[in-house]
């Protein structure tokens, strides 16, 4: 390769599954293997694709979840699970969006994934009153605390799941991401949460900003107003955490802990959250981290999806789904995206 090469999009134009790069992918464009059944699982069967699509007040969402390359060869199912919900009516809905992703190479995997989504769901579809209010009047103190005591509960029966199929914590486990978005036009507030990696992105002006929530370091952990055991008591305004609860880190200021020799240990999920406030013509991703490592560590998929993304109209469903396929070398994971256009 000469200095003046630069990476170029290759294969056919969109909607036809293309490529960023110097070099071809590995493995074939479309599935070649379908996962193992069961006779007696049928119902848990795992799609290849999933695509949904929504417009309230004055978001436009588009979400798409795929099997990487490598699945699609080896006839794996795919690892991350997507949710997209309704909650309430009117002014006072509450729109949730869920990615999850089971550990790699985990047995079951895609069900960790897929219960991830489910019981965060159902927490997040019982306290959606509350929410949506507290998203209105922009209290983030008080959603920061609800939402990580709810988060808690999700991962509490993770936890609980494992050991009812006798298996190891981190074996039935899955990194878990969610956006939400009130249906009112007037609540610009936009709240993202969850545990464990992928990416949070936004697009202005056509340029891209990785919103991901930083990690507390080892001098955060020992400075003063370190966070401790989490949220304080419940106030009565959101679901009480099982018992057991998963000790992890906010932020939310708490006594100093005490004296240890050596450096304390991070939080192996510290808990993120994000909440902003929309302007007009922003894009806001949440993906899972087949797609936000080559976003992070590809400047043609970045500039690929910049170019596309950066219209003031959201993609028709199936020009999404081929957006999110768009293929890098050395990239062969699932990826799942949802993307909010602002109005």
């Amino acid at each position: 390769m000469s200095p003046g090469d630069k990476p170029v999009v290759g294969g056919p134009p969109w909607p036809c599954v293309g490529f960023v790069g110097f070099r071809l992918p590995t493995y074939d464009p479309e599935p070649t293997a379908l996962p193992l059944a069961s006779p007696h699982e049928i119902g848990q069967l795992v799609p290849d694709s999933v695509l949904d699509g929504a417009r309230y007040g004055t978001c436009t969402l588009r979400a798409a979840s795929v099997r990487g390359d490598s699945a699609r060869y080896r006839g794996e199912p795919r690892r991350d699970a997507l949710v997209t919900a309704r909650f309430g009516a009117g002014a006072d809905a509450l729109v949730l969006v869920v990615v999850a992703t089971g550990a790699r190479a985990a047995e079951g995997a895609h069900r960790a994934a897929a219960d991830a989504c489910r019981w965060i769901g159902e927490a997040v579809g019982r306290s959606h009153p509350r929410l949506a209010e507290d998203m209105k009047d922009g209290r983030t103190d008080a959603l920061a605390s609800g939402l990580h005591r709810l988060t808690d509960r999700t991962y509490g029966k993770l936890r609980s799941r494992a050991a009812e199929l006798g298996l190891d914590e981190g074996a039935y486990c899955a990194a878990m991401r969610c956006l939400l978005l009130p249906a009112d036009p007037r609540a610009r507030l936009r709240v993202f949460f969850g545990v464990g990696t992928g990416g949070l992105f936004r697009l202005r002006d056509h340029e891209w900003e990785d919103l991901e929530p930083g990690l507390p370091t080892a001098a955060d952990m020992a400075a003063p107003g370190a966070p401790g055991e989490g949220p304080g008591p419940d106030d009565g305004r959101w679901e009480a955490p099982d018992e057991g609860r998963l000790t992890i880190d906010l932020g939310i200021p708490q006594p100093r802990p005490p004296f240890v020799e050596g450096p304390l240990a991070l939080p192996a999920q510290p808990f993120r959250f994000h909440a902003a406030r929309a302007n007009p013509g922003d894009m806001l991703l949440l993906c899972s981290d087949g797609l936000a490592e080559p976003l992070r560590g590809e400047p043609g998929l970045a500039g690929a999806l910049s170019a596309r993304w950066s219209s003031p109209e959201a993609p028709a469903l199936v020009e999404f789904l081929a957006d999110v396929q768009l293929r890098v070398k050395g990239y062969a994971d699932d990826r799942t995206a949802a993307a909010v256009w602002e109005a």
